[in-house]
């Protein structure tokens, strides 16, 4: 691994949902929770830090109890231990030029330092990073309204990657350049220190610093340049002290501090908002990634979500893992990646997936609702409603697709069923299929379909579309085993809009061209 980005849930006592994007690019109304960003001190957290304490290095160890004794076991504690579980873990598969980008914000913040600083060791943090995201999570407060988020910098040792950046020149900068006899845009820049060094305080072509100055260069260095014409001369023909010539076109820019206060958020109409919460800027992981790793290096981001770190990865050319918990983060991911890249999108595998019939029966005992959200990821259908929020009346998930010039989105409804199946759950999904005024209804099932649930759903008829294309079946029942061997949901070839789409970008050019 040569950098690890994250961005962990902040432990801020909200949960987040994906809100989807009809066809028209209007809102949907329907919103499923992403993740809860709540942390409790239960019985896995116990676990966790009996764990940590137990078998963890010995400096973590002591963090960890000394946080208990100050903090007790509550929710912070538990926020606390988490990370320091996944840090131990990562800072053991990391090589030692990695850098690793910790994104909190300063509720937990000086926590996780001491954590970092047990892990890492205290002389290999780098830097604290204040990223003003320009906007406000709460304009009501007692104090200053905050505006900004804290990355935490470190690194595995002193080999670690960290390319410069760079900022343009605002226009205030920009009023100190003039134009020379050649057209080049060229500031002015001292030719002295303001150290004393007697063997830099000669005289030199009839100029000499101040007494409490020094030349800010040899003098081999200062003929060079003299000779470049690099050198503002006084009327009377001596050097200026003030008088090295810088050009615009080979400066890099202003270096990047560590308040970044040029990189806006996602604004709610942007083409990069994908509605997943959370979901951070591009330009803000350009300039981690390019700060701190090379073309062809391997980045890791274990709290992907909709997977912008991967995403600029791809596009930088960095190789990249993403890693998340939840099956619908993985279907925003691997829909954005398909949409950013298309054809440029280079090979890639998703693992933890079921790839097989006994996979998909062992998500379905562990987590009914993650295979539903998977399942529907095999048809690219976006879940319905929110499970957590009452009975889905007879709809797990929605395709919308266009299949005239009317503009007015049509839809596929979808079950999905894990459990036993008969002609009863087929004659249901009709009738679901009349109320909603739907065109397409798919039934997606875990067991086998029976002879009599395919009778009745032949008898639902074909769906025509008004253009020329072929009718297809109204009412279409799918095994997760077909689907796993390939076979397709059938409907009007326009393409689908399910998830927002990502704009299609062109990667970078590479250095190496």
């Amino acid at each position: 691994m040569d950098l690890v980005y994250l961005d962990p849930p902040f432990n801020s006592k909200a949960t987040y949902n994906v809100l989807f994007k009809e066809q028209d690019g209007e809102d949907s109304p329907a919103q499923i929770t992403a993740f809860d960003d709540f942390w409790h001190w239960d019985s896995e957290a116990v676990r966790t830090y009996h764990d940590v304490v137990s078998h963890g290095p010995r400096k973590v160890a002591d963090l960890l109890g000394a946080l208990h004794s100050f903090l007790g076991p509550n929710d912070m504690m538990a926020y606390v231990t988490m990370m320091a579980a996944r840090l131990v873990e990562l800072y053991r598969v990391l090589k030692p030029t990695v850098s690793i980008y910790l994104h909190c914000d300063p509720t937990a913040s000086h926590y996780l330092k001491l954590v970092m600083d047990g892990v890492f060791g205290p002389k290999q943090f780098v830097n604290e990073i204040i990223w003003q995201r320009s906007t406000a999570h709460n304009m009501r407060t007692k104090g200053f309204v905050r505006v900004n988020d804290v990355i935490l910098l470190c690194s595995k040792s002193e080999s670690a990657v960290l390319n410069a950046q760079y900022t343009d020149y605002g226009p205030e900068q920009m009023k100190r350049y003039r134009v020379d006899d050649e057209g080049r845009l060229y500031k002015a820049e001292n030719l002295t220190f303001s150290t004393a060094n007697p063997s830099r305080q000669f005289e030199w072509r009839g100029s000499k610093p101040s007494p409490h100055r020094s030349w800010g260069a040899s003098l081999e260095q200062l003929e060079e340049w003299y000779a470049e014409g690099r050198i503002l001369l006084k009327r009377d023909g001596t050097p200026r002290l003030d008088g090295l010539k810088v050009y615009l076109d080979e400066m890099r820019g202003t270096p990047v501090t560590t308040n970044w206060t040029d990189i806006q958020r996602i604004g709610n109409t942007s083409a990069e908002r994908l509605g997943y919460p959370t979901q951070k800027p591009e330009a803000l992981l350009e300039r981690i990634i390019n700060a701190s790793s090379n073309e062809g290096d391997l980045v890791l981001d274990p709290f992907c979500g909709c997977g912008t770190t991967v995403s600029v990865a791809e596009r930088l050319h960095r190789k990249w893992i993403g890693i998340d918990v939840t099956h619908l983060a993985i279907s925003l991911m691997n829909n954005r990646l398909k949409d950013t890249f298309g054809a440029d999108l280079s090979p890639y595998e998703i693992i933890g997936l079921p790839g097989d019939l006994g996979g998909a029966r062992a998500l379905a005992e562990e987590n009914r609702y993650q295979f539903e959200y998977w399942a529907l990821g095999l048809v690219d259908a976006r879940p319905a409603r929110d499970r957590k929020k009452g009975a889905d009346q007879g709809i797990d998930g929605v395709i919308s697709f266009f299949d005239d010039d009317t503009n007015k989105p049509k839809r596929v409804i979808i079950q999905v069923k894990s459990g036993n199946v008969g002609a009863s759950v087929v004659r249901d999904l009709k009738g679901v299929l009349d109320r909603e005024k739907a065109q397409i209804g798919c039934l997606i099932t875990l067991n086998e379909s029976t002879k009599p649930m395919r009778t009745e759903a032949a008898e639902a008829g074909m769906y025509a579309p008004p253009n020329p294309q072929e009718p297809v079946p109204r009412l279409q029942i799918l095994t997760i085993e077909e689907l796993l061997a390939g076979k397709q949901l059938e409907y009007p070839s326009y393409a689908p809009a399910t998830f927002k789409r990502a704009p299609r970008q062109t990667k970078a050019k590479k250095k190496s061209e």
